[in-house]
């Protein structure tokens, strides 16, 4: 009884974040929101759906496939977001108000501030 109650609160903590991340996608004005906006609570919402496959078979084949599932989740996710948002402002779509990306030459200086005071 437990077991399909947990199994059923993960199914629904997911659908909800995968409702978000679409609500997210079709309402946000930019690339860089609508890739924010899917990104976290996609990536959020998939792991609680597999993290109920995985309380449901167990710890068997089935199991540790959700559980591979979800390291795959967390390691591609982020950087596939990051290579969008990299690639929409290499080709030159702009941010919304006042947002810009870090100036490289104040990032080199601060390491090397860094690196002075080791």
């Amino acid at each position: 009884m437990i077991h399909t109650a947990v199994v059923i609160a993960l199914i629904v903590v997911g659908a909800f974040f995968l409702t978000v991340g679409t609500i997210g996608l079709l309402r946000l004005p930019n690339v860089y929101n609508r890739m924010h906006a899917t990104s976290k609570p996609t990536t959020l919402g998939t792991a609680a759906i597999f993290l109920a496959g995985f309380v449901h078979f167990g710890p068997g084949q089935e199991g540790l496939t959700a559980l591979i599932g979800i390291c795959f989740l967390f390691l591609t996710v982020p950087t596939g977001a990051h290579m969008i948002a990299r690639a929409a402002e290499k080709i030159g779509i702009p941010f919304l108000g006042s947002v810009t990306w870090p100036d490289p030459s104040a990032v080199e200086r601060t390491e090397r501030a860094e690196e002075t005071d080791d």
